[in-house]
């Protein structure tokens, strides 16, 4: 089983940090990232400027670089929460059809909603930026690695998949390929896809 590498272009705006740990007002807290998050669904990530944020919350633009450093900082803050509540955990009794059910609904949000805009301008800005990049692994990344890494303890524990497996290397095969897709734009995220890379990878993992 290999891991596909994704390669960005580098990006020619300066680094910025995931959030400054400031004292925050939280009416204007709260106000900045509905803002970001409607700003999100109306108009995709490439529209959306600091300007327009603190426009649409009734702040002022310092206000904001108080808190934040950059627009992805914002609305990588601003996503994250709904990021994170929307992944699932199916347990259907086949680790086939649970890995199938949380790629086709990650397929869903990344094809259907701004979340696809979103996802590929803040990886695109991690790259030259270590703390985005790791504020980016920790509220998006991890939760759904943590989701399937449940998924594959299951398939374990019914006697599906083979014991000795290197579950975190078996998640980077998983999701690897979704990233590349996302990224290059080469294939569709689709149903097919999801149930041909499930069926690919179960054929290197089976018991």
């Amino acid at each position: 089983m290999s891991q596909l590498l994704v390669n960005t272009v580098p990006q020619t705006s300066s680094p910025c940090k995931a959030s400054i740990p400031r004292r925050r007002n939280e009416r204007s807290h709260k106000a900045i990232l509905q803002a970001a998050a409607e700003l999100l669904e109306e108009k995709g990530y490439g529209e959306i400027c600091i300007e327009a944020i603190a426009a649409r919350a009734g702040v002022g633009k310092q206000t904001i670089y108080r808190w934040w450093s950059c627009k992805a900082a914002v609305i990588m803050e601003a996503y994250a929460a709904k990021a994170t509540q929307d992944i699932p955990t199916p347990d259907t009794g086949s680790v086939k059809e649970d890995l199938y059910q949380i790629l086709r609904q990650l397929f869903t949000v990344l094809t259907t909603t701004t979340a696809g805009s979103a996802v590929t301008g803040l990886i695109a800005e991690a790259q030259i930026d270590p703390n985005l990049a790791e504020a980016f692994r920790e509220q998006f990344i991890r939760c759904r690695r943590a989701a399937t890494h449940v998924i594959l303890e299951r398939g374990i524990v019914r006697g599906e998949l083979r014991p000795d497996l290197n579950l975190e290397l078996v998640i980077d095969a998983i999701y690897g390929p979704v990233w590349y897709r996302l990224l290059l734009k080469h294939a569709p995220l689709d149903d097919t896809f999801a149930r041909e890379l499930v069926n690919f990878l179960i054929c290197g993992t089976l018991a």
